[in-house]
Parts: C-alpha cells; structure tokens; sequence
C-alpha cells in the first residue's frame, strides 16, 4: 500500500466515508450502535479493510450537504450519485450500482413518455440536489422543476398542488405510485443515477486506489452480493469502468 495513499485516504487513522441517509436503497437501516446499515456503508466498510484502517462512518440527512462538504476535512471518501457539478470539487470512481430515475403522473395526464414531460407549462416536483434534479436543471428546456428539500415534501407538494409530474427514482414512485389514486409511472427513464464512491479533488493517489478497488468489487461479484444481502430492488450492479 502506498503511503499516499494511507496520507490521502485515512490521514487520522481512519477511514471516514460520508453516507447520505437520504437515499433509502443504499441506506436501509440502522445499527445497535447507530451506524447506518446498507450497501452504501458496506462498500466504506470494504474500502477501510482494503486499506487496512477501521470505517467510521459521517451521515449525512441529503446529498447535497454531502458534496458541500468536500474538501472540507469532514470525510476522506464520500458515497454519492457522481454528477458533474459534484466533479468540480469530489474526484469520482466510476458508478459501483445504478438507480433508474422517472417520473411518476397523476390520473388523467396526458403525459404518456418522458419525452413528454419536457414542454412549456408543466411543472416537475423533485427533491431540491438529489442527483436526478441536477440532471434534470442541466437538461429541461421548457418544464419548470419546483423543489422540495426531501423525497416526502416532493410528493406532498405534487399533491398538493396539482403538479404535472414527480420526478424521482423508480423504486420510491413504485411506493408513491399506490398512495396517489389514478396515478401511473411513465415508462422508460430520463437518467440512471451513477452512485459512486468519492474523495478531495487532490487525492489523486487516493482516487486512483478508488477506482481500481471499485472495478475489482464489482468484477468479483461483491457489489451484487451486497445488493442480495440487503434485498434492495431497484438497483443494478453498474457496468466496467
């Protein structure tokens, strides 16, 4: 192990990697001690004994606090959907896992595709800097996006006031979707969030580590047994980098 590496990624003895507790497939519940328990915090877990350290584990409520704390000297690794904006200060592995993101209707819409949703006058409930609402402020030309600062105030908000579309990934819409009568997913998807596993941009030693580590996790089959383990579904094990 390089001591660059050790220096970069664990510069106190440990491994601290960021979690965000706001996305309910990678963070699926909790430890007798408190520590959040999923597929997310397992692959910090691996990382750290690859590395040789112990994990501790920084939560954090959403992504967006997450990556605003980069270089910060809160957390050595972070555990967050890669997105371009988040590039500017976190260097990215390639995604471990993918997450289909859509959009969830109400009954009676004449929206029948995700093509569909982009047009002037519709309005899109989405969670304020998840990683989909970044794809979606790069790439909606004509929708207005109205934000909410969590997954249930989005879906409150689209009640409430009678929005066009929820923007959200599949798997929490399919709970949505048997909340809202009449309601229907739009088949297809508008992005695949890439979940990846992130340090300071000068790591650069640190980051090579990373992307090599999360290849060899995902070729041996261990991000697939993770998923198994904590029967999540709507997650697919990401492919090659």
């Amino acid at each position: 192990m390089s001591p660059d590496v050790i220096a970069q990624l664990a510069p106190t003895g440990v491994l601290r990697a960021g979690i965000n507790l706001g996305n309910f497939l990678l963070v699926t519940g909790r430890s007798a001690d408190g520590d959040p328990e999923g597929v997310a915090p397992d692959m910090a877990r691996e990382i750290a004994t690859r590395l040789g350290v112990p994990v501790k584990y920084v939560p954090y409520k959403t992504p967006g606090e997450l990556a605003d704390a980069a270089g910060s000297g809160a957390w050595d690794i972070g555990l967050i959907g890669a997105e371009p904006a988040r590039a500017e200060t976190i260097a990215f592995t390639a995604a471990y896992v993918e997450i289909e993101a859509t959009y969830l209707v109400p009954a009676g819409s004449p929206l029948h595709s995700v093509a569909d949703v982009d047009r002037p006058g519709v309005r899109i409930a989405v969670t304020a800097r998840s990683a989909y609402d970044l794809w979606l402020a790069r790439n909606i030309k004509h929708a207005e996006l109205m934000r909410s600062g969590s997954l249930d105030a989005a879906c409150e908000q689209f009640v409430r006031d009678k929005l066009d579309a929820l923007a959200g990934l599949r798997p929490r819409l399919l709970a949505d979707v048997q909340k809202i009568p009449g309601a229907r997913i739009l088949d297809g998807q508008f992005t695949a969030v890439q979940q990846a596993v992130g340090t300071a941009r000068a790591n650069t030693a640190g980051a090579a580590f990373l992307r090599e580590q999360v290849e060899a996790l995902k070729a041996s089959g261990f991000v697939a047994g993770l998923i198994a383990r904590h029967k999540v579904a709507g997650l697919s094990v990401a492919p090659a980098g």
